[in-house]
């Protein structure tokens, strides 16, 4: 009985044994002549070579935002920018660097991990991990000076102990819960805190901070209960003999709408970035966005009329238009509910995006009609398109795309740094 070939899972055709092979560099079978590739050679490639999308990030608009913003603070108070989640898909490093070097005095992040990032990028600024992390972290915090939020006595006093067993001091900043629930020791219960963690000697309380859930809101009822509650926990703290340290409140939207919540230093999130909190902060202060998003057309076609594009063919040409396509799709951050729903720009006109984004590409068209003193487009494989950004007089923005896909900006600024490789202008 003759053995047969197993069918190919693709095609269903049997495999041939096919006489192609890569062959090492090194290797006695290369032709006589031929010119090995250097591996440190094909390495220096640049990633917008490799793939036809990427980002880039303008530190001018970053260090704009840190300016226009510290000069709304009264004198002493300091500014903290918060990098977490790698500054926002931003890239946490060159952010901070550029923050700290713009005026801001401190950092923040969500993780260790990211903690410890920025250390071994060799930032020496002060670090808050903005949540309280498991006791087995309190090694990495002590020895990468990141000092912890800390909400519960049994952290507080396990990352005390390992502090004192290295004869070390283990700075923390106590989370205050005023009404956003999420974490903190109720404003009420402070003082029974506090006498449950203040006699170790290894511990050292060197902030107090609180996050308010709602000034980014049009209505500030429950703003107002928060404040008060936060401002009579401190008031309680010190009447006790407790030094809360630097007392923190404001994010972004406090930083601009509510000047009392100033306090010792204030936080600096999605406006650092040059996104403002909501409506009520846009005539107060000029904020730049520092991230554009690009791609390279790799492909163009006319598609007939009535024939679909992409999957579910869900979009039908209308003729008379070109469809192109780029490299970039929901695996890069461009989320899939924008489908249909956001422009790109090529050579400084809109052009809807069309059918469904697909993981790795998406499709836009170009209408080949004549409007008006409109030029028409002559799109090319190769041709430079702007997914956000400005391009003349056209603009795309994250905000746009945030509302068409009922989120926010947090979210999709943070979605495109997934695969896309960063560049820094």
């Amino acid at each position: 009985m003759t053995h047969e070939e197993p069918l190919n899972g693709f095609t269903g055709f049997s495999r041939k044994n096919n006489s192609f092979k890569y062959v090492d560099v090194a290797s006695s079978e290369r032709k006589e002549g031929a010119i090995p590739f250097d591996e440190s050679k094909i390495d220096e490639i640049d990633e917008r070579e490799r793939r036809w999308a990427w980002v880039e990030i303008d530190r001018s608009a970053i260090r704009h935002n840190v300016m226009v913003t510290k000069h709304l603070l009264r004198p002493g108070c300091k500014l903290m920018a918060v990098v977490k989640a790698d500054g926002y898909g931003h890239g946490a490093v060159e952010v901070a660097r550029t923050a700290l070097n713009s005026g801001a005095d401190e950092l923040a992040v969500a993780t260790v991990d990211e903690g410890v990032a920025l250390r071994k990028a060799g930032i020496s600024a002060p670090i808050l991990l903005l949540a309280q992390p498991p006791a087995t972290s309190a090694p990495l915090l002590l020895g990468y000076h990141i000092t912890p939020a800390v909400y519960t006595p049994e952290f507080a006093l396990a990352y005390g102990e390992t502090a004192d067993a290295h004869h070390m001091k283990a700075p923390f900043y106590l989370a205050l819960n005023t009404g956003m629930n999420r974490i903190g020791v109720r404003a009420e219960d402070v003082i029974e805190f506090e006498r449950q963690v203040q006699f170790h000697r290894g511990l050292q309380q060197v902030g107090t901070f609180t996050h308010f859930a709602t000034a980014d809101c049009p209505a500030n009822l429950d703003f107002e209960i928060q404040l008060k509650r936060f401002t009579e926990a401190i008031e309680n703290m010190r009447m006790a003999g407790i030094d809360p340290g630097t007392v923190s409140a404001a994010n972004s939207a406090a930083i601009y709408r509510y000047p009392q919540t100033h306090f010792d230093m204030v936080r600096q999130g999605i406006s650092l970035y040059g996104y403002h909190p909501c409506p009520e902060t846009r005539g107060m202060v000029d904020l730049r966005p520092a991230m554009s998003v690009y791609a390279r057309i790799t492909e163009v076609k006319t598609v007939p009329m009535s024939e679909g594009v992409s999957y579910g063919l869900n979009y039908r040409s209308p003729g008379s238009v070109k469809i192109c396509t780029v490299p970039l799709g929901y695996a890069d951050g461009l989320v899939r509910m924008l489908s249909g729903q956001t422009n790109f720009i090529l050579d400084g006109q809109y052009c809807k995006q069309v059918g469904n984004i697909c993981m790795d590409q998406c499709m836009f068209e170009v209408d080949l009609r004549t409007y008006g003193t409109r030029k028409r487009l002559d799109p090319q494989i190769g041709d430079v398109v702007t997914i956000v950004g400005r391009d003349g007089d056209a603009v795309t923005t994250i905000t746009e795309m945030a509302y068409n896909a009922h989120t926010i900006e947090h979210e999709i600024a943070i979605g495109f740094s997934h695969r896309l490789p960063r560049f820094y202008v």
